[in-house]
């Protein structure tokens, strides 16, 4: 069996990489010229950190990330609501690391290229369409800048790989529209002092009057302790026009969302104003469809599930679908395609479109919508006056099982 990986961006990497651990053969084709290290940060919880041990690549992340202590949340008032230990330091086997975005997808690209062979990645090769019969599939590409077009490649097999605007996934459901609920999005990464306990993933606030997401990806880098700090912005604005993909932002702008968010631990202004580069995205995501395999075709990652970029799940899920995909094929080596991708299917589809669902009515935050809720968004004298601190740990036990990285990791 040959494998066509349409993509080669995280989750169409660790698709390759876990096909060729079990002996199945593919190819990536990437539509970008030259892969580099774009973006900005992730974090990885456990239940990805399981995939990219599996993968061989966790002490390579691990020489480049920071692991997380801590997750901690507050108002928009900068007071605690909630605190509770990550990774390795909550009882799991695995760390929870804060990286670069392009340091990750670097890592893995070089694993690919290390195991398969340079000849295995094809880098401007953008899909055009894809076709299925009987017998395989053929993927067919754009013409290039100057003009020429790579020949159409065959395989078995083809699983688009290829992100929320998926070339793949329009082919099936050309009429589809990203849901954008009025939320945009910034981010950026910040040369500044450590925050908390310098390894804390911090939240403050709601998406309703304003929330940001910090955490550090980068230790010490100019040998006085400086970190390279990741943060998100988001807020709610229903006469917001949806903003466009990597769409360069400008940090005074954001900053001034946020002039009022000035706290004894943290001057979040500062922090945003310190950024060399700051993104703006549109916050979407996609309703979960009725299938994703069409004959020998299917999908995977983002192309198959497009949710908010709320819990860190986005590239955990792609990852944990390329395991899932890799040993339905690895187990029946003679089995028939096009039933190999149902069963497939039918083992990822239910669980990821619950958590796209999930991410929009009860992400991570809904611990601090909580207690806004219960505080009228005002100041409060103590959290426990509210509700409880094991009130709290149930919500957040919640996402983790659906998620899918309550301790132990499934």
């Amino acid at each position: 069996m040959k494998v066509a990986i349409i993509g080669g961006g995280i989750g169409g990497l660790s698709l390759a990489l876990a096909l060729h651990q079990r002996g199945i053969a593919c190819e990536v084709f990437e539509g970008v010229s030259e892969v580099r290290e774009v973006g900005v940060g992730i974090t990885l919880l456990p239940h990805a950190m399981k995939e990219l041990s599996d993968l061989g690549v966790q002490p390579a992340l691990e020489a480049l990330a920071i692991e997380n202590l801590e997750s901690v949340f507050f108002n928009r008032h900068g007071q605690y609501v909630y605190r509770e230990p990550r990774g390795r330091h909550a009882g799991y086997s695995l760390p929870e690391l804060g990286i670069h975005r392009g340091k990750l997808h670097r890592v893995l690209y070089e694993a690919v290229v290390e195991r398969l062979g340079a000849a295995a990645v094809h880098v401007n090769h953008r899909c055009e369409r894809v076709e299925s019969s009987d017998s395989g599939v053929t993927v067919h590409f754009c013409a290039q800048a100057d003009g020429y077009r790579p020949a159409a490649a065959q395989a078995d097999i083809a699983i688009g790989c290829d992100g929320v605007n998926s070339t793949v996934r329009r082919q099936f459901y050309p009429h589809e529209k990203p849901a954008f609920g009025g939320i945009n999005t910034w981010r950026g990464v910040s040369r500044f002092r450590p925050i908390l306990s310098g390894k804390s993933y911090i939240r403050i606030g709601t998406v309703e009057t304003g929330k940001m997401v910090i955490y550090p990806i980068a230790d010490d880098i100019d040998g006085q302790g400086t970190q390279l700090v990741n943060w998100v912005a988001e807020i709610r604005d229903p006469a917001m026009q949806m903003n466009d993909w990597n769409k360069t932002g400008d940090a005074a702008t954001v900053a001034a969302l946020f002039q009022d968010w000035r706290f004894d631990w943290l001057d979040v202004p500062a922090l945003i104003a310190a950024a060399e580069t700051v993104f703006e995205y549109p916050m979407v995501d996609k309703d979960p469809v009725p299938r994703w395999s069409f004959g020998r075709i299917s999908l995977l990652g983002d192309a198959a599930h497009p949710m908010y970029p709320r819990g860190s799940n986005g590239s955990a899920q792609a990852m944990r679908d390329a395991r899932a995909l890799a040993d339905i094929l690895a187990a029946h080596p003679e089995g028939d395609p096009e039933a190999l991708l149902q069963q497939y299917e039918a083992q990822r589809l239910p669980a990821t479109s619950k958590i796209v669902l999930t991410n929009r009515s009860m992400p991570p935050d809904y611990i601090i919508m909580k207690a806004d809720e219960l505080s009228g968004g005002q100041p409060f004298t103590h959290i426990d006056d509210l509700i409880s601190q094991e009130e709290l740990r149930a919500i957040a036990r919640n996402y983790e099982q659906v998620a899918g990285f309550a301790n132990p990791v499934r």
